[in-house]
């Protein structure tokens, strides 16, 4: 498997907490991803599936890397994700910087990692032998 195989992995088993944490644990939820006062178990559960469908992406794309519909939907929820966290910290201030940061990490470095390796797996899978 390739080193971004492995990285994407990694994300999604760190996505995994998030989905526990909006199942089963919403005041982890608030404290470690928005800084709201309240948020009701329905919220909690909607991130929880949200989070739940980019982690299996993840996972399908780690071991599906010359897939190019997947490998762009895997790319595109890193995109949507970032995103939607900029928007809750610029716009509707329910995201803490330091939360937001960490995010930005993972979900930067992801972007920028998939766009630099954006044809090298299509590009191996057709080269043909001589």
């Amino acid at each position: 498997m390739r080193l971004l195989g492995w990285w994407l992995i990694l994300v999604g088993l760190l996505r995994l907490l998030s989905v526990w944490c909006g199942f089963f644990n919403i005041r982890a939820l608030l404290v470690a991803v928005f800084s709201l006062t309240e948020m009701t178990d329905v919220h909690g559960r909607t991130f929880g599936v949200w989070t739940l469908m980019a982690c299996t992406l993840c996972f399908l794309c780690a071991f599906n890397l010359e897939s190019k519909p997947l490998y762009m939907a895997t790319f595109l929820s890193f995109v949507y994700a970032l995103g939607h966290f900029l928007t809750e910290h610029l716009i509707y201030h329910t995201m803490r910087i330091s939360n937001l940061s960490i995010f930005a990490f993972i979900a930067g470095t992801s972007i920028i990692w998939m766009l630099l390796e954006w044809n090298t797996y299509d590009a191996k899978r057709n080269i043909k032998p001589e």
